[in-house]
């Protein structure tokens, strides 16, 4: 487990998915232990509120008890990096505060939610934040977001002191080495769990990831296989990547929560239901994500 010390992002950080009761109102005290057990597996911190915790469906007060409970249960040096995305800069800020006075050690932060935003527009956003004082993860999610958070403005943001590393979900994987050229101090974080094996050779030190809350022993030994640059390692990793890809690719599709749910219940975890919009699978590819789940579990995977 690393330690939160100057670099507080780095490792594998679980985006947890956030259990609900049967009303559907947030099961606090099982999100309280999935964050503890997660540290007891393995992993080296958590992102609450982000996409896969379901924060568009939360309410204020839910959206920071739930990152308050996430730093109450961490072990100590077990990191806590909360989503702070919102559609305005002000209540971004707001989030970022209200992150730093729970008592997180560092923030994930997409670029302006929904407004599709000008490269100055992008700067300033940034650039507000980054006034609170935390330590900033940049998300480049231009897929939701429609901002893309390219390389030389990655560099820019970075070259200005506003972010420390960037979570790059793009699924290019070429990226990874246009952004080591441009800012060789920006830390590269593995955005999507489908790149793993691939960003893990081209240099990151984190990973933001979806599938530890369902098999966090594995998918922890995966990262540490893939990252180490060793070369006996990476021949270890390939055949674990080949075994789970079918589930990692769950995170880059529109259905992840709802597919990293089941998984989670397959696993005797609690996943549970999502809140509206997001309903059940279609029974199909419900029956592709249990019988993958399966699968992996069979041959060990945890």
């Amino acid at each position: 487990m690393t330690s939160a010390t100057a670099t507080p992002w780095r490792g594998v950080y679980t985006a947890t998915a956030l259990p609900f009761n049967d009303d559907l109102s947030v099961d606090y005290d099982g999100y309280a232990e999935h964050v503890r057990w997660l540290a007891a597996n393995g992993t080296d911190g958590v992102c609450p509120s982000g996409s896969l915790g379901e924060y568009q469906t939360l309410t204020p007060e839910e959206r920071a008890r739930v990152v308050r409970v996430a730093v109450e249960a961490a072990p100590d040096g077990f990191g806590v990096m909360p989503g702070v995305a919102a559609y305005g800069s002000q209540e971004t800020v707001r989030w970022v505060e209200q992150a730093a006075e729970a008592g997180a050690q560092s923030v994930l932060m997409l670029p302006p939610n929904v407004y599709r935003a000008d490269r100055e527009s992008v700067l300033n956003h940034y650039r507000e934040a980054a006034k609170v004082g935390l330590p900033i993860v940049a998300y480049n999610n231009p897929i939701d977001t429609k901002v893309d958070l390219t390389p030389d403005l990655l560099a820019e943001l970075h070259h200005e002191g506003l972010i420390k590393a960037v979570k790059e979900f793009t699924g290019d994987v070429r990226r990874a080495y246009e952004i080591r050229e441009l800012a060789p101090d920006l830390d590269l974080l593995i955005g999507a769990d489908d790149v793993l094996l691939e960003l893990g050779i081209a240099g990151a030190v984190g990973w933001i990831a979806g599938y530890p809350n369902a098999l966090p022993v594995t998918t922890t030994r995966l990262y540490r296989l893939a990252t180490s640059g060793d070369v006996a390692d990476l021949a270890a990793a390939l055949p674990i990547y080949r075994d789970l890809h079918s589930l990692l690719r769950w995170d880059s599709r529109t259905e992840f929560v709802q597919a990293i749910k089941l998984s989670m219940d397959v696993a005797g975890r609690k996943g549970g239901r999502c809140r509206p919009p997001r309903g059940p699978l279609p029974a199909a590819v419900a029956a592709a994500v249990r019988r993958d789940t399966e699968a992996a579990l069979a041959k060990g995977y945890r």
